[in-house]
């Protein structure tokens, strides 16, 4: 793109941030539809209103006799004087913010002013009405509001979210009971704040009383209060003291930072959050809000962030990017000098959408951090870049977010299963046999008529036996597309929970029905437990003695010139660490294609710990990762796969498979 270009489109982009605003009249609303009304005589002589407004029959009246002086004469029969127009104002007034929460929160509502001491009117910034927007498209239908927010800093989620909760309370519902909770009491109180400040200033008579509105103790508990004129309880809490939050009688819920609530045996936000909204039923109305800022990926809110991205979870997901937020702005002097000078990264954020102006603050910000990893943690420009770990997080956020691009729904689930769970005769009459009950998902089928050798590798990681355990996993990878400069891709996976002998042949019966495929077992667990009180290499050389495509090693005998066989894939530090490092150079490159989705999270979650050594992080797994990384690195060490030569026939393990070349 050229520089010319490059100055027309931000010209037209700062035009478009520069829209008129002004709630009070409904100018530059784009929250609904909306219609205009002119009333010569009224206090905001032109007004845009929202379009369902003028199904209400004091407006449509209001609209044909064009004043308020004429609707007082036309329908009431009475000369206007100053005490019925204004009569005839408030009950406008009483109409239009049950219509239009924009105009209710500049008339009515007095925030702290970010910038000083004094209070001011509520007036919305762009990423809060882009807010106020998926809000109200769900009251507007009937259905239950659901959101989950990720922030950014410094816009004022929390705020719109909370003052949207006060306003139906305050103009559609009566003894609607609402929930603050955050992950410390005294950021709750301060949300609560906001709620006291605007009672502190709410005209009574929009409610039709004339006593002062405040908050009052309710049944003398210290964390409820209740709004007299309404009947609608506030409760608030915290994560670390949810008692008081639980069996609240809510329909509104506030959850804040959900990031930051600790996970201990006794209490985890998953029990928290289903102890305050599992009571909250779905009616119009009716509100779920969870927001905070990124912790890191591993956390609950995380994992209900990606689930509400995928269409999992009944809240919709939104995010607000740094550049959308109006403070963050420096001006540019010379636009066709900032363009030359402007870096991949820069260029990167003006693809998105930024303004040069926006660029040009984000370019003196960052000189405040030495690691720009910091500084995107800070000022996120997508909800990648905002749970990127800063601390220790192996591989790149975003490359994994790229991975995800490939991931889809198994063509099937079910088994492989042969004549006999075990033996020789396990890997005869071999059948996948479809059913929800399956634990082998499969991706692409086998091409049995197919004659390539070498196509096919089936890698092992076994875990335990039990439900809590780590589970075991088996990959099938297809290197097909490895023989025309293409990438292997994942083919098929089972994962469980199995006794070991009956996962090594459930391991062979897979490998088999994929046309024989190399068989990689990772052996430490096998290496370093008591099997049966035995030989702990029995179940190796058990499937060896019928399996005749199993991946072996050369043992320090060997060397000397011993000729036993070790069978499987030894996991040590040293392998580990070289398997890690090349599995954060295929996602940089692109050396693979995954299909599961549950392999990109324990990308996500995988980090390097403080003694040097490499993990999940507390809580969760690693295993479907660990048979990528064996077997990404066995895909580039092994031959290409090769057409088969005449008269058929497949390379079997006559000789023995090494990993000496690591």
């Amino acid at each position: 793109m050229q520089v010319e270009e490059i100055i027309a489109i931000n010209r037209e982009r700062n035009l478009a941030e520069q829209t008129p605003y002004h709630p009070e009249t409904g100018e530059g609303s784009d929250i609904g539809d909306r219609i205009r009304i002119e009333l010569p005589d009224a206090p905001i002589p032109v007004q845009y209103i929202p379009a369902p407004m003028n199904a209400v029959g004091m407006v449509s009246m209001l609209r044909k006799y064009g004043s308020i002086d004429a609707f007082i004469k036309g329908e009431l029969g009475k000369r206007a004087d100053a005490e019925l127009r204004d009569e005839v104002w408030k009950r406008w007034l009483k109409i239009r913010i049950r219509f239009d929460f924009e105009f209710w929160a500049v008339m009515f509502v007095k925030i702290k002013d970010k910038t000083g001491e004094r209070d001011v009117p509520f007036r919305l910034n762009r990423p809060q009405r882009r807010l106020l927007s998926e809000f109200e498209e769900m009251r507007r239908n009937g259905r239950p509001i659901r959101l989950i927010l990720l922030k950014a800093r410094q816009w004022g989620g929390s705020t719109l979210i909370q003052i949207y909760m006060a306003w139906i309370q305050l103009v559609h519902r009566r003894n609607w009971n609402s929930v603050i909770c955050a992950h410390l009491r005294d950021a709750a109180l301060n949300i609560k704040g906001m709620y006291s400040k605007l009672l502190e200033n709410y005209p009574p008579w929009l409610l039709s009383s004339d006593a002062p509105l405040r908050f009052r103790p309710y049944e003398k508990m210290a964390s409820t209060s209740i709004i007299e004129s309404t009947k609608c309880r506030i409760t608030i809490g915290s994560a670390e003291t949810p008692e008081s939050v639980r069996g609240s009688d809510a329909v509104m819920a506030h959850l804040s930072e959900v990031a930051f609530w600790p996970s201990t045996p006794q209490k985890t936000p998953e029990s928290l959050v289903r102890s305050v909204c599992g009571s909250v039923a779905l009616l119009p109305c009716s509100v779920i809000v969870m927001e905070s800022t990124a912790n890191g990926t591993g956390n609950y809110f995380y994992k209900e962030c990606r689930r509400a991205k995928l269409g999992e979870s009944d809240k919709k997901f939104m995010f607000v990017p740094w550049y959308e937020i109006e403070i963050y702005r420096l001006p540019v002097k010379d636009c066709a000098e900032f363009v030359e000078s402007m870096d991949d990264y820069e260029k990167y954020l003006w693809e998105k959408g930024a303004t040069l102006e926006a660029i040009s603050w984000y370019r003196q910000k960052r000189k405040e951090y030495a690691d720009h990893a910091d500084m995107m943690a800070e000022y996120p420009s997508d909800d990648v870049e905002a749970f990127t770990h800063s601390g220790n997080r192996v591989f790149d956020a975003r490359l994994v977010e790229k991975m995800r691009g490939e991931c889809r729904e198994p063509e099937s689930t079910g088994e492989v299963c042969g004549k006999a769970p075990t033996g020789k005769d396990s890997l005869s009459g071999l059948k996948f046999y479809a059913g929800a009950g399956g634990k082998l998902k499969i991706w692409n089928f086998p091409e049995p008529d197919e004659k390539v050798s070498g196509r096919y590798i089936t890698v092992v990681d076994i875990g335990g036996r039990s439900e809590k355990a780590d589970y075991s996993v088996i990959a099938v990878f297809d290197r097909y597309w490895m023989m025309y400069g293409g990438v292997p891709e994942i083919a098929a996976q089972w994962r469980g929970h199995s006794d070991h002998d009956l996962l090594a042949w459930k391991a062979a019966q897979i490998a088999a029905y994929y046309n024989n495929a190399l068989l990689v077992i990772e052996s430490n667990t096998l290496e370093t437990e008591n099997y049966a009180g035995g030989d702990t290499e029995y179940i190796l050389e058990t499937i060896a003695g019928v399996y005749k495509n199993l991946y072996s090693r050369p043992p320090a005998s060997m060397i000397r010139g011993s000729t036993g066989v070790r069978w499987g894939f030894h996991m040590n530090r040293s392998t580990k660490a070289l398997l890690v490092n090349h599995q954060v150079r295929m996602l940089r490159e692109g050396g693979y294609i995954e299909h599961d989705p549950d392999a990109c999270y324990e990308h996500d979650v995988y980090e390097r710990k403080p003694n040097g050594s490499y993990g999940a992080m507390e809580g969760h797994h690693d295993d479907i990762l660990i048979t990528r990384c064996i077997g990404t690195y066995i895909c580039y060490t092994e031959p290409l796969p090769a057409n088969a030569p005449p008269g058929g026939g497949r390379r079997t393990c006559k000789k023995t498979l090494s990993e000496a070349s690591m």
